[in-house]
């Protein structure tokens, strides 16, 4: 029965409308598979002698041990946003003389076999060989470790089903969760509480009693039967109509009609974004991604490199910009052609979404002065990257949008989601994200710090003169590959 399900999955995958585009992005990921796979596996083959260089007082298994409750922590963040969950089209099936509890096995078993689950082994078999081989633990306690290590990568596997499943609908209900792990972050940065220590002496105690495998391996099981308990009751042609009766959503955005001729077109996409899955968790992501400054701000490597800021700028300021722009007119693909039959001034339509995306980049710019505190020139450089943004990327993305033609289910989860997604959406980023970057080091390099600010800054400014010009031009794009739009948005492949 695997057999034939994994034929039935063969034939889907080239029979369907957009074999091309899957099969580009299958050869993409096997790229992206196989240099993962040389990184970590060079990491886990030197994991052991450097800390045992960098740390020589200390164990590294021990200390390995402390960092695995991070790497959990980690790992199922990462797996929630970009692991795409095994499906299977049931519908064919429900007709036929097969029982359900065999094809939900069928996704369970196929998600073991991600690649999300085989990356760690790259480390943690080299590892646990080097430390049969250099440590004092007997050869039965560090092969207990591995499957404990490897248990643990399976239960991440399986929570992160029930997570998806429970909550990529709702992201709202997983901030609960986020403050509780935020809170547990502060407790260890300030050491009052160290779980990761805890949890470390949990499994060094486990490496003494290797017999303890058992339960990470139980903890497999159940983790397993929950989520085949839970596929199994959903398996019913019927079970996505039964949903929860939900009062009716009447923002009206009326505070838009300040805006004049633009504010229709506002609210439409305001409205578009409160009311849809895909729109309105580019907001959260944008939020949560924040963040991201605190991976590269305090760390001195790249104090050196301050251009490199540059990119941290564009993409922490523009992030809404970036997910939401490059999809323009895609979100609005399901009534594009009902547009382009009215008489609705193109220019109108364009300049709301410049605006919107314009005013997401002030917001995301304030919320990230607080980076000020690893100092003046991160306020500037953030300030500066905004200012580029919106004079010279808006454009970009909204010219970018005239090459659009793929629709966009508005009720899809982003993560690990092509839908939309053609050549165009890889070219721009490389004006978008790497010309700013070369601009400010050509500055710095000649001429220095200052001059890179300013001349940064400078491109933002001329963008935003220019911007009634630029606007003309993107018109004339739009009008002039309008029926190539119309056509493709009515195609049903992705």
């Amino acid at each position: 029965m695997f057999k034939r399900f994994l034929w039935l999955e063969w034939k889907s995958f080239f029979r369907s409308a957009s074999v091309g585009k899957n099969i580009g992005l299958k050869v993409l990921l096997i790229f992206l598979a196989l240099y993962f796979s040389v990184a970590f596996l060079v990491l886990g083959i030197g994991l052991y002698p450097l800390l045992r260089e960098t740390f020589p007082d200390k164990d590294p298994l021990q200390m390995v041990n402390r960092l695995v409750l991070l790497w959990v922590v980690f790992d199922l963040g990462f797996r929630f946003m970009m692991q795409s969950l095994p499906v299977l089209d049931i519908k064919p099936l429900l007709n036929l003389p097969i029982a359900r509890r065999k094809a939900v096995n069928f996704v369970l078993i196929k998600s073991m076999y991600s690649f999300f689950n085989f990356l760690p082994l790259f480390i943690i078999i080299p590892f646990g060989i080097f430390c049969i081989y250099k440590a004092d633990y007997g050869t039965w306690n560090l092969i207990a470790w591995m499957m404990t290590m490897i248990a643990i990568t399976q239960c991440v596997n399986f929570l992160n089903f029930i997570i998806k499943k429970k909550f990529t609908d709702n992201l709202k209900a997983l901030i609960p969760a986020i403050l509780i792990l935020i809170v547990f972050a502060v407790l260890e940065y300030f050491e009052i509480f160290e779980a990761s220590l805890w949890f470390g002496k949990m499994m060094n105690f486990l490496v003494i009693n290797p017999y303890l495998t058992i339960v990470p391996l139980i903890l497999v099981f159940a983790l397993y039967k929950w989520n085949q308990l839970n596929l199994t009751s959903k398996f019913y042609l019927d079970a996505g109509l039964k949903e929860k009766q939900k009062d009716a959503n009447t923002h009206d955005f009326v505070w838009t009609k300040k805006f004049g001729t633009l504010a229709p077109f506002l609210q439409q996409d305001l409205k578009l974004i409160w009311r849809n899955k895909r729109p309105k968790t580019t907001i959260y992501m944008s939020l949560i991604l924040l963040g991201y400054g605190m991976f590269f701000y305090p760390n001195d490597a790249y104090q050196e490199f301050e251009a490199f800021y540059v990119f941290v700028g564009i993409f922490m300021t523009g992030i809404f910009m970036i997910n939401f722009g490059q999809f323009v007119p895609s979100w609005d693909a399901s009534y594009y052609p009902m547009i382009m039959s009215q008489n609705i001034p193109m220019k109108d339509y364009l300049a709301s979404k410049a605006l919107l995306i314009s005013i997401s980049v002030v917001i995301l710019a304030i919320l990230t002065t607080p980076y000020i505190y690893f100092g003046w020139n991160i306020l500037l450089i953030n300030m500066v990257a905004a200012l580029y943004n919106i004079g010279v990327n808006v454009p970009i993305l909204l010219y970018a949008g005239s090459f659009n033609k793929k629709k966009i289910d508005l009720d899809k989860s982003p993560f690990m989601n092509y839908q939309g997604t053609g050549a165009t959406q890889w070219l721009v980023s490389i004006p978008l994200m790497v010309v700013p970057v070369f601009i400010f080091w050509l500055f710095d390099f000649f001429i220095g710090f200052e001059a890179a600010i300013i001349g940064l800054a400078a491109f933002g400014v001329i963008g935003l003169l220019f911007r009634a010009n630029l606007m003309d031009y993107i018109v004339g794009a739009y009008r002039k590959r309008k029926h190539a739009m119309i056509n493709g948005f009515k195609q049903t492949g992705e």
